[in-house]
């Protein structure tokens, strides 16, 4: 990635091996009336040097620890737990705790388009954005707070008082907020942004949201 954050740009011989069912040699129609087994989509090389960089016990698996090693903000700190964590619950299909070439392409993938979003409100590249900067953020995706939500969102990633955000937190606050906007429209069946909820439902929603 260009931008600063995210995966480091390197580029490394080789490339990472065929799935099983791609390397196990069913030709078709070899068994008969039986479909050959579906076959995954070729990853980008560029993708399978990373994930290949990334997995550094080669087990074909990439752990929240593995990714966090390889995930860099504009600070030059190590994303958060939090952010790891989130992004490999989101992509790990066996919900075993980590992602397959095949998952992680779509994580890689999903980002760069936060980078590129993060980037676009970043006017100064500085590697973290500001109130002002978060507010148009936000704004651009639909969402109308006021300066005193804005300035909590900011605080509660910012233990230091810097009075900015770094892009792990930034994806990590869009996630979450998009995740309670779609649970909260759910239950806003009449559309007039006010919902009664019972006590367990508003456990159930925002323990969901630590998982």
């Amino acid at each position: 990635m260009a931008y600063q954050g995210g995966f480091p740009q390197q580029q490394y011989g080789g490339g990472y091996g065929q799935h099983p069912a791609a390397a196990a040699g069913y030709g078709a129609g070899g068994y008969g009336a039986y479909a050959p087994p579906p076959q995954q989509p070729a990853v980008n090389p560029e993708i399978q040097n990373i994930f290949r960089n990334i997995d550094k016990d080669s087990t074909g698996r990439i752990n929240n620890r593995e990714l966090q090693q390889a995930l860099i903000n504009g600070r030059g700190d190590h994303f958060s737990d939090t952010a790891c964590n989130l992004m490999i619950s989101m992509f790990d299909r066996n919900k075993v705790g980590t992602v397959d070439i095949f998952d992680f392409e779509k994580l890689y993938n999903y980002i760069n388009q936060w980078l590129q979003v993060f980037k676009n409100f970043d006017r100064d590249a500085s590697g973290h954005i500001e109130e002002s900067e978060l507010t148009q953020a936000l704004t651009q995706m639909g969402f109308r707070f006021s300066p005193q939500f804005i300035q909590y969102l900011i605080a509660k990633n910012d233990p230091v008082n810097r009075k900015e955000i770094s892009v792990d937190q930034f994806i990590v606050t869009c996630i979450q907020i998009q995740r309670f906007t779609d649970a909260f429209r759910v239950r806003d069946t009449e559309q007039k942004g006010v919902i009664t909820i019972g006590f367990e439902d508003f456990l159930g929603i925002a323990l969901s949201m630590c998982s």
